[in-house]
């Protein structure tokens, strides 16, 4: 079988799309100037930043001066729990998340105790849902923030969030939503949502590495992590990184205008991957929600076997794909977010993740289909587990 080159790690990072960076590649050269600068053409290109901030706005219905630039989505994580914390810590000292949060929420909620705030990490169920019930039951006159993801990065569970920001806004508390895994690839309308703050970042969604933002209703109370500036309304210093910023912007206006096509197909091609899967291997789990997910996630364990080296052998066939978390691929512990869905850890070492993207053929999933049994095949009959298992 002739090697072919397959990516299939779109939840990871996305090819930058040719309108995209067809429209950064002048803000690297010919008009490279500082748009905090006073002459005509500094001034010129910040009516283009300004124009990008607007397409951002229009991606999730908010207002342009609602839209806070960043250099992605764990900086805007960041900037929404802890600004947001402090800045409203009359409230109380109490913030609420899910145990299936992506580490730069996790992680940052871990830091905030060092500085005197409980935490409270909700469950999930089996398909890895919050359930309102959950969090009606933990919420408090002292919770300052509630800070639930919108789609898991891991096995592409969407939330209710509408439910779940209209429980915190009953209690008065602020509602942030990491949406790095859920903008461009389904609808995300933050006044229909009735949320706080969601961070979003623009190379998951065809965008360029290193910017993102973080919407910030009006009104909405923020520290600022960064000074030493007057940008962005003083919440976050720092000269503009204008190419990105301009690709951000055209990445808005490109999945405002191809999203639903895209979506359409790409579920297609990932119900032919999960069928062609079922099919031709036993002993597999899918984990995630049978509905409620993401288009183009497929995250599958493999029993018997180990997912990094199963990722291994796929690489040497020209398959890009990833195990558990991408962020955190160099690691051998057990996916938090499998075990917190109830998987154990043995299964939950067999996970793969198959994520699809735009440019993502038919031929890339048949020739998938025709490498992946083989490889399974290969790594069980090399495992005693599955000797015993299958004795």
């Amino acid at each position: 079988m002739k090697v072919k080159l397959v990516y299939l790690d779109h939840n990871a990072t996305t090819p930058v799309a040719s309108e995209v960076l067809e429209a950064m590649h002048p803000y690297f050269r010919e008009d490279f100037y500082n748009p905090s600068s006073i002459y005509s053409p500094a001034q010129k290109v910040r009516e283009k930043v300004e124009e990008a901030r607007l397409k951002v706005a229009r991606l999730l219905n908010a207002e342009p001066s609602e839209i806070v630039f960043t250099s992605g989505g764990t900086e805007a994580n960041n900037q929404a729990i802890i600004g947001g914390a402090r800045a409203n810590r009359k409230k109380g000292n109490h913030i609420i998340t899910s145990a299936i949060e992506h580490h730069a929420v996790l992680d940052t909620c871990l830091r905030l105790e060092k500085e005197g705030f409980e935490v409270t990490v909700l469950p999930v169920d089996q398909y890895g849902t919050v359930s309102p019930e959950s969090l009606q039951k933990a919420i408090k006159p002292e919770t300052v923030l509630v800070s639930i993801m919108y789609a898991n990065n891991e096995v592409g569970t969407v939330q209710d969030i509408k439910t779940l920001a209209h429980i915190a806004r009953q209690n008065g508390s602020l509602f942030h939503t990491d949406a790095v895994q859920a903008v461009g690839k389904i609808k995300v309308d933050v006044k229909e949502l009735g949320i706080d703050m969601l961070s979003l970042s623009a190379h998951k969604f065809y965008g360029p590495k290193g910017i993102g933002c973080l919407y910030i209703k009006k009104g909405v109370k923020v520290e600022s992590l960064l000074t030493g500036g007057g940008q962005e309304n003083k919440m976050r210093a720092g000269t503009e990184n204008t190419p990105g910023i301009i690709g951000l912007g055209r990445a808005a206006e490109f999945i405002l205008e191809n999203r639903e096509e895209m979506e359409k197909r790409i579920r297609e091609l990932e119900e032919l991957l999960r069928q062609g899967i079922k099919d031709r291997i036993p002993d597999v789990i899918f984990t995630g929600h049978p509905e409620n997910r993401v288009p183009g996630c497929v995250s599958v364990c493999f029993k018997y076997i180990e997912g990094e080296s199963m990722l291994l052998l796929l690489d040497q066939q020209g398959i890009m794909a990833s195990s558990g978390s991408a962020c955190s691929s160099k690691s051998l512990k057990a996916s938090h977010v499998l075990l917190a869905m109830g998987i154990t850890p043995e299964i939950a070492h067999g996970s793969l993740r198959l994520s699809l993207g735009k440019d993502t053929k038919r031929e890339d999933i048949e020739y998938v289909l025709e490498v992946l049994p083989g490889v399974v095949e290969k790594l069980r009959a090399m495992s005693p587990l599955y000797r015993r298992g299958d004795g």
